[in-house]
Formats: C-alpha cells, sequence, structure tokens
C-alpha cells in the first residue's frame, strides 16, 4: 500500500484562492514599485509574498488548478496505477 502523501495547496474557494494570489502578486509588484522612494529596503516586503502564496508563485497556480478541480476528478489507484477520472454521482452507480 502507498502511503505517500501528496501537497495540497488549494483553498477552500476559488474566491479566497484569487484573494491569496492579489495579495501575494500586489505585495511583490509594490515592493519592486517602492525600491526608487524608499530604497532597497523596501524588498522585505517581497518575502511576505510567500506566505500569502503558501510557497512560491509556482506553487500558488497548482492550488488553484487544485481549487477548481476540487469535487470534478478524482485520482482512483488500482495495483500501483493511478487514473483521474470523475467521481460517481449518486449511491447507486456502478
Amino acid at each position: 500500500m502507498n502511503t505517500r502523501k501528496t501537497a495540497d495547496f488549494a483553498s477552500t474557494s476559488v474566491p479566497r484562492h484569487i484573494a491569496r494570489g492579489a495579495v501575494g502578486f500586489g505585495m511583490i509588484t509594490g515592493s519592486i514599485a517602492m525600491v526608487p522612494v524608499v530604497g532597497p529596503l523596501a524588498l522585505l516586503a517581497a518575502p511576505l509574498a510567500l506566505i500569502a502564496f503558501r510557497g512560491c508563485p509556482t506553487c500558488w497556480l497548482v492550488g488553484l488548478a487544485q481549487t477548481i478541480s476540487r469535487g470534478r476528478l478524482e485520482r482512483a489507484c488500482r495495483d500501483g496505477v493511478c487514473t483521474l477520472r470523475y467521481p460517481r454521482q449518486g449511491a447507486g452507480a456502478s
């Protein structure tokens, strides 16, 4: 039995995930834009974006895909081969 845990970057809802992305990208853009005004000290705000992204911008994009697809696809593994499929609708479906 494979007990390997996969990373989960999804949020509870798409709007919440988009808000986290807006904060993250806003902090990165703002910190770079403020360099001429404040100096290199403004770049200290850029690492705070990593908290909003839960890692890096790529992690945020993976989480967006996971958040959108949550409940629409499920992974089924049998005999060491995993595939994506649509979840069964209703308890009596086979």
